[in-house]
């Protein structure tokens, strides 16, 4: 039975990536341990003794004060003989000087887990060397969960308050930037108004911090679009019991992505998780979602409504106005998510086989 150290960071505000990591060393149970990379070789060294194989998960958290760490660390394993596994959760979109600095660690590592088939692709299609690795894709399960037992605090109830009347609340949950495509919301509810349609629109989230004019340009749109007195944004919510009690505030969560649904979002999961339907353009790549068994879940069950890839505002409005009312059927959220890590296990210990062998390259599959 292969022993694993997973490496983690000392984050206290724990970003998907993070969460993902810290709960792979919990599934992985008594087969793995986890230690924070922060730069003592020493006690990373002790702990190598005890493992067979590192697990990476990039990106990481805080880069720049880690330039050279997480190579250092990758060197060390392999002088130690250890096989280096790294779970890659973005590529493409990351700065460069960021996949710069990744880039060495990937170059040793003995196995490449990627977090969706478009992640995959963005790194076989890249000018890096690429090397013989054994490689698969994993479904990434959620990092946000509702309790069930959640209680109303000042987000929902403001959004409790924009719905005064029978007004239809429809919203995203998530942070609020440009490539997320947010103002389509608005396109879309401004749409629905002339229809006819008393909405609301609820963000449940902040805007990005560091991008120029994003909430400006966000007031603006919603302005030029006369929906000042529809609108509002929650603003950042710490605790997963906020989220999800202004989520079950919203009646339908809607989202137009520029590259249709993907696995790699978690604000759709989380809306959907929390019992309300979720409608967004299906994925440009039909197989996109094979892979993940709890988005094909939500799908079948209703949860997640899919409009055409290259729907418009009036298409997505359209699809919003017929499920107005509807509430999907239960889903077991437990046995889908003990499926999901069921399914990133056996394909961890897929690549770790296949890496101990002399067939590399090769892609684990199933």
């Amino acid at each position: 039975m292969t022993r694993y150290l997973v490496l983690r960071s000392d984050a206290t505000t724990v970003c998907g990536v993070e969460a993902f990591t810290r709960n792979l060393a919990i599934q992985l149970g008594s087969r793995a341990s986890s230690d924070v990379m922060d730069g003592s070789f020493r006690r990373l060294s002790e702990r190598l003794a005890e493992a067979d194989a590192i697990v990476f998960n990039f990106p990481i958290v805080a880069w720049k004060k880690r330039l050279v760490e997480p190579f250092a660390t990758a060197a060390l394993a392999k002088l130690k003989r250890k096989r280096v596994i790294v779970i890659l959760h973005e590529w493409a979109s990351l700065d460069w000087k960021r996949r710069l600095i990744l880039w060495p660690v990937i170059l040793l590592a003995d196995a490449i887990l990627f977090s969706a088939p478009e992640v995959r692709r963005e790194w076989l299609g890249s000018r890096y060397p690429v090397g013989k690795k054994a490689i698969a894709v994993i479904p990434i399960p959620p990092n946000l969960l509702p309790s069930g037992h959640e209680k109303a605090g000042p987000a929902a109830l403001a959004i409790r308050a924009l719905r005064a009347g029978g007004r239809t609340i429809i919203g995203q949950f998530g942070s609020i930037y440009p490539k997320k495509n947010c103002a389509e919301l608005l396109a879309i509810a401004r749409a629905l108004v002339d229809e006819g349609q008393d909405v609301g629109v609820a963000f449940v989230g902040s805007f990005i911090k560091g991008m120029d004019n994003v909430e400006e340009d966000f007031r603006a749109r919603v302005e030029a679009l006369d929906l000042g007195d529809r609108v509002m944004v929650t603003g950042y919510l710490s605790t997963d019991e906020e989220v999800f009690a202004a989520c079950r505030e919203v009646d339908i969560f809607c989202y137009r992505f520029t590259e249709g649904l993907t696995a790699r979002r978690g604000s759709v999961l989380a809306a959907a998780l929390g019992g309300r339907i979720v409608v967004t353009n299906a994925p440009a790549d039909p197989a996109g979602l094979e892979h993940h068994t709890l988005f094909q879940s939500l799908i079948g069950n209703g949860n997640i409504v899919l409009c055409q890839h290259d729907a418009d505002a009036g298409a997505m409005a359209n699809a919003i106005r017929d499920v107005i009312g509807r509430v999907p059927p239960p889903l077991n959220i437990d046995a889908e998510i003990a499926s999901l890590w069921y399914a990133i296990i056996g394909k961890l210990e897929g690549v770790e086989s296949a890496g101990q062998s002399k067939t590399r390259p090769m892609e684990i599959s199933g």
